[in-house]
This record gives structure tokens, C-alpha cells and sequence, in this order.
């Protein structure tokens, strides 16, 4: 499975488009671009790998796996880019301005179902950020 995350860049934040052969999953939030630093930029263009991950903090989750010069950049739910994450991506079912939306929660367990159900089948699932 390939992942498109197709962005637009704002001084305040980073919204995208999910999709997966030409569908939509989900828009996107995130930091704005700070050329990659840790915690206070978004993830840099790129080609990726998702795997499954767990913590305490966010349960079953998602990671994009060997981000250059960064580690665990991960996919959860958040509704303010500024205010929740710390350089991850956050689903959103709807985007209300530069690096916020809405319905988090929601738009990000369609991801993981999504992700999960091809992750069980043994297949990769690649993520490509433009």
C-alpha cells in the first residue's frame, strides 16, 4: 500500500491530503517546516515506511520509520498542531486553518484500520510525502 501526503505550507502550520489510490483517508496537520528540527518542524518530503506502534501514552498507533535526523515521528490524534504535536502528524476529518482541524480522533482510527488491516496481511505500507 502507498500513502500520498500532499501538503501546503503556512507560517502557522502544515495541512495535507491523505489518500491511497486516489482516495481520500484524511487531511492532515502539522507543525510548520523549520528545516527538520527535532520537535518543532514538520517531517521533511520524502519516501517512508509505517510501522505498528504502542505506548502508554497513545496506545495502538502509527510510526513513519527512518526520518532523517528524527526520531519517532508518529501519527496520532490531534486537533491544534501548535498546541499537540511535537514534529508528528495528526489525522483530521476536516481542516479549519493553517495546522488545526477537527475530529481527530475519528479520521485517525480510519487510518489505523486502514494501515493495521495491511500491516496484518504481511504487506508494507509506504508513505510519500510531497
Amino acid at each position: 500500500m502507498v500513502l500520498f501526503l500532499t501538503r501546503t505550507y503556512f507560517p502557522d502550520g502544515t495541512n495535507g491530503k491523505l489518500e491511497c489510490e486516489g482516495k481520500l483517508i484524511a487531511y492532515t496537520i502539522e507543525l510548520p517546516w523549520k528545516n527538520n528540527e527535532k520537535r518543532v518542524s514538520c517531517t521533511p518530503e520524502g519516501r517512508y515506511f509505517i510501522r505498528k506502534r504502542y505506548s502508554d501514552k497513545f496506545k495502538w498507533h502509527l510510526e513513519v520509520m527512518n526520518v532523517s535526523n528524527r526520531s519517532f515521528i508518529l501519527f496520532h490524534p490531534a486537533n491544534n498542531a501548535l498546541k499537540e504535536l511535537n514534529g508528528c502528524i495528526a489525522p483530521v476529518t476536516k481542516l479549519s486553518g493553517p495546522g488545526l482541524g477537527l475530529f481527530s480522533r475519528k479520521a485517525f482510527e480510519r487510518l489505523k484500520s486502514l494501515v493495521y488491516k495491511t500491516l496484518d496481511q504481511n504487506e508494507s505500507v509506504e508513505l510519500i510525502i510531497q
